[in-house]
């Protein structure tokens, strides 16, 4: 099949799936030759579906909880219609698949339930609930190791209400804890300890605990708490099960008392957790090997939401930057670095060069907090986009600012296509063009 070539970077190719939110496609990074699987969502139906705060949730959640048992999110892309998510490619499926063949081993079934609670306790550790586990949600890779999948449903502390108890009913019917159909406030942590204990039970027997045909019927036997054994059931697992499925979340076991369980811990190695302070902006900007005749990529998804009326998710996105000025321009980024110098010269300026497509400005005299020092920096969100950020290195941040507003802006204003931040009328994103024309949304209409 044809493969299409998104924004320059990626190769997508065949459909592998579909997410809460979108499709999601099997893609390869043009430049390292990577596998990634880019889940692909149009604004325009996550708006009118009103998916916003769960993509939010997701995007955030992802950018949180790194663990070599959860799937680890590449980065965040958009142009004016779609979002793209870009996560590492899991070729070995969902775990779903393998269930359905029939029950595991007892070993296989205890190596990915400690893998489940390992990430698990992650999540919980930086406060976040999953809320959402289920067999069709746990991937493995091409080494049969599992990952944790799917955070649209997930929730933070801060959504948390009365010592931090929930009250949002979700979750896949046959995995939902008892405390949630009761449609009372519940913790989210305690939840997820029953799902998984849901999953292991169908590892260990090739099917659910509590099914029916009829939805209410289920939810009852969910309620009760009552569940059978098949024949040949592991009896240490059996035990673990039975502190597990406690319709009292009160009564239910906790993580840190499963791991101590003498069953679960045949075998078990605590992974590492990735740094948690890493940054995703970091990894989606820097693209290896790439040719200096050309800027990187910059994640276009902060700055294109922030300029899509009803699709603000800039507040998700952490930032070292310093308080600065982003413009887009349909200028090559070399016409934009010689426009930089020569502004510079202008207005007498120094420039010092950091690297291709990034350069530094310092002022021409002492300031009250010393020599101004701005950095300019070109990237590009499409073949014929780029995207100019100016941001304050050094001195005083008055003195930026007036740079910005009476002398950058005026000596670029031939190359700036928009300014971001510009014609905010009536809570609806407009930006003016050097043409003179209002930019509904941001972006001019272009072919």
């Amino acid at each position: 099949m044809d493969k299409k070539v998104l924004m320059g970077k990626y190769e997508m190719g065949r459909l592998i799936g579909q997410g809460n939110f979108g499709r999601v496609y099997y893609g390869k990074h043009i430049v390292t030759d990577e596998s990634v699987a880019i889940k692909k969502m149009y604004k325009d139906q996550v708006k009118k579906a009103g998916m916003m705060e769960q993509i939010k949730r997701e995007i955030s959640v992802m950018r949180l909880v790194r663990h070599p048992n959860i799937v680890r999110i590449v980065e965040v892309m958009a142009t004016k219609t779609k979002i793209y998510l870009v996560m590492e490619y899991l070729k070995g499926g969902e775990l779903f698949t393998l269930v359905e063949k029939g029950k595991l081993h007892e070993s296989l079934a205890r190596k990915y339930f400690q893998q489940l609670i390992s990430a698990v306790d992650y999540c919980h550790s930086r406060g976040v609930c999953h809320r959402d586990l289920k067999l069709q949600n746990l991937l493995l890779d091409e080494n049969g190791d599992l990952k944790v999948a799917d955070f649209g449903l997930s929730a933070f502390p801060g959504q948390a209400h009365n010592e931090g108890l929930l009250y949002t009913l979700c979750g896949a019917p046959a995995y939902v804890a008892p405390e949630i159909l009761k449609r009372k406030m519940y913790d989210g942590a305690k939840a997820d300890i029953w799902s998984c204990g849901v999953i292991l039970y169908a590892l260990l027997s090739g099917h659910l605990p509590f099914q029916d045909k009829n939805l209410m019927k289920m939810y009852g036997k969910i309620l009760s708490g009552k569940f059978d054994f098949p024949p040949g059931f592991p009896y240490e697992a059996k035990r673990l099960l039975s502190r597990i499925l406690v319709v009292n979340p009160e009564k239910r076991i906790t993580v840190p008392a499963i791991k101590r369980v003498p069953w679960f811990t045949v075998g078990f190695t605590q992974p590492k957790a990735f740094m948690v302070d890493e940054k995703i902006e970091n990894e989606a900007t820097a693209v290896p090997n790439l040719s200096p005749s050309s800027p990187v990529f910059f994640n276009a998804f902060e700055f294109i939401s922030s300029m899509s009326l009803g699709f603000d998710l800039s507040n998700l996105f952490e930032s070292k930057r310093k308080a600065g000025s982003v413009f887009t321009s349909k200028c090559s980024a070399n016409a934009i670095i010689a426009k930089m110098e020569a502004m510079a010269k202008g207005l007498k300026y120094e420039v010092a060069k950091i690297k291709n497509f990034k350069v530094k400005l310092l002022g021409p005299s002492e300031g009250q907090k010393g020599r101004l020092s701005v950095t300019v920096e070109v990237f590009k969100v499409a073949p014929e986009v780029a995207v100019v950020e100016l941001s304050k290195s050094a001195g005083d941040t008055l003195e930026y600012v007036k740079f910005c507003e009476e002398e950058a802006r005026p000596a670029l204003k031939d190359i700036v296509w928009a300014w971001q931040g510009d014609c905010l009328t009536n809570n609806h994103h407009t930006f003016t063009g050097n043409n003179g024309k209002v930019i509904p949304n941001g972006f001019p209409n272009r072919t």
